[in-house]
């Protein structure tokens, strides 16, 4: 064991020189290229000086050479001894002498001899290489929980250094999922998650699904060689509504997955093949036999029904209520989910609905539960249904339906979850535990649960406070029973497809 730590030490150290070497050269490369780019700069207004200094000589020359020659003129004009004609040569030297470019050129240098303004001094550059020194190690940040954001499933962490260091390279964030409230466990059940590479003091994670009432939360700082200890770890709420679908009681047409539901027409029959031959052997009732050949018995027109064994307190839902109910019930506060339906989805409803809901009943049928239904069958309706009322909501149908439910303030909306739009509000006391629900005929719907009430959202909430309930209007409208004439338009529609007859008994149902 020490021999092997021996022989690490100098690997270590070696690697250590290597790359102490690796540093010093690429120094000496900065400051042999920084040397030469200088000298060229100080070599070049050399040559520019000088280049000045040989024209402003050239000049002088040209100038001195025509100078000599008005001299001569001026020597020849005294030997003129006729008056007019004196006068007239001393004009015409005159205007030559006024012309002349070597009475205007100056003899001083346009360019100085001096170069010191290009001179250096490296006083403080030798002062800053003599204190260089190995990389200390960073020391641990501090987070600013004050400044900490949880908002929208998105975590805004802040921090600061507790000392400016420039040596920082950048700074990496863990965060780990977690239901202990306090200081973080040395243990627990989630694995930090590591976000690298973080060049600010500030970081938001988006996207989260919060299914822990917990994160924790902590920061490291690293330089160029070794990174730092941890911050302090900080524990920020993260507070949602979480829930699956639960499979013991949904329909056995129903084909349930955590938080995905898809209708199987082979579920219930094969199930029924199962009873039928049980039942068979112990004497059925061929009254009861004939309904299950037809189909799922209705529980207006059958006095006998099937049951299933009781699972999780309550019966399977059966007949022509396909529904399926999360698993956990909203009691108070206020919560938020989202659901998206396939795009060949014929006809789903979303909502919630008490406990109490009957294993042949239909959301929005009772007077216990609401919702909004989408029947794609056809043609395309969207409406708002409750107590056996519906209410027509002459809006597009989204691709994701957000459900917001607020429960000590009675108040159910629904929203197009990608544009945060109202589509409809129910306004009620709710006087027991609320089970979302969900119906599903020929297709399937993916629940998103862990998730905050939006900001979009609650603004909106605000605002809706103070206008009239939507729940009043809809006991106010007469649902349509199929009577009288509405009987004839609606009664008994049959389709038949793939050879099996599926019979639509209400078409506000599934």
């Amino acid at each position: 064991m020490l021999n092997h730590t021996i022989k690490n030490v100098q690997v270590s150290s070696s690697n250590a020189i290597s790359e102490l070497d690796e540093e010093f050269d690429g120094l000496y490369s900065i400051l042999d290229e920084m040397k030469g780019s200088m000298a060229s700069t100080i070599q070049q207004e050399e040559a520019r000086k000088i280049q000045a200094l040989k024209d402003q000589l050239n000049q002088c020359s040209t100038a001195l050479e025509s100078s000599e020659e008005l001299l001569e003129l001026a020597a020849q004009s005294l030997d003129i001894k006729d008056p007019v004609e004196f006068l007239k040569a001393a004009t015409q030297i005159k205007d030559r002498v006024t012309m002349a470019s070597a009475f205007r050129i100056s003899l001083k240098p346009k360019v100085s001899d001096s170069m010191t303004h290009l001179m250096v001094d490296f006083a403080l550059e030798r002062r800053m290489l003599q204190a260089v020194k190995f990389l200390p190690v960073p020391k641990a940040p501090e987070i600013d929980l004050a400044a900490c954001l949880v908002a929208d499933n998105c975590i805004t962490v802040s921090w600061r250094m507790p000392e400016e260091d420039s040596r920082i390279d950048h700074f990496v964030l863990e965060y780990r999922k977690t239901n202990f409230d306090g200081l973080p466990r040395v243990k627990d059940e989630q694995r930090w998650e590591l976000v690298d590479y973080i060049k600010a003091t500030e970081y938001t994670l988006s996207g989260l699904k919060f299914d822990t009432k917990y994160m924790n939360i902590r920061v490291q700082a690293c330089n160029k060689a070794v990174a730092g200890e941890y911050s302090d770890p900080v524990t920020l709420e993260t507070k949602a509504f979480v829930f699956s679908l639960d499979s013991t009681s949904s329909h056995l047409n129903l084909k349930v997955e955590d938080t995905y539901v898809e209708w199987d027409p082979t579920g219930g029959k094969g199930q029924e093949k199962i009873k039928g031959k049980e039942n068979k052997s112990s004497g059925q009732n061929p009254l009861l036999k004939s309904n299950r050949r037809s189909g799922a018995p209705s529980p207006k027109r059958t006095s006998i029904s099937t049951r299933s064994l009781p699972r999780a307190g309550r019966d399977h839902f059966t007949g022509e209520s396909y529904t399926v109910l999360g698993d956990t019930a909203v009691e108070s506060g206020q919560h938020y989910w989202e659901v998206r339906a396939q795009k060949d989805c014929k006809s789903y409803s979303v909502g919630v609905t008490y406990r109490n809901l009957g294993k042949f009943d239909q959301l929005g049928k009772t007077n216990s539960s609401w919702c909004i239904h989408v029947n794609n069958w056809l043609q395309t309706t969207f409406s708002a249904k409750h107590n056996n009322k519906t209410k027509t909501l002459d809006i597009p149908v989204p691709d994701r339906i957000g459900v917001y439910c607020d429960f000590d303030g009675g108040q159910l909306a629904f929203y197009n979850a990608n544009s945060k739009k109202l589509l409809h509000t129910f306004r009620t006391k709710f006087t027991q535990p609320l089970l979302p629900g969900f119906m599903i005929w020929c297709g399937g719907l993916t629940v998103s649960t862990g998730l905050q009430v939006p900001s979009a959202v609650k603004m909106l909430q605000k605002s809706e406070n103070g206008l009239s309930g939507s729940t009043s209007s809809l006991n106010n409208i007469a649902y349509e029973h199929l009577t009288g004439s509405s009987r004839v338009s609606a009664a008994m529609n049959s389709v038949v497809c793939e050879g099996v007859r599926l019979v639509c008994l209400d078409p506000g149902g599934v």
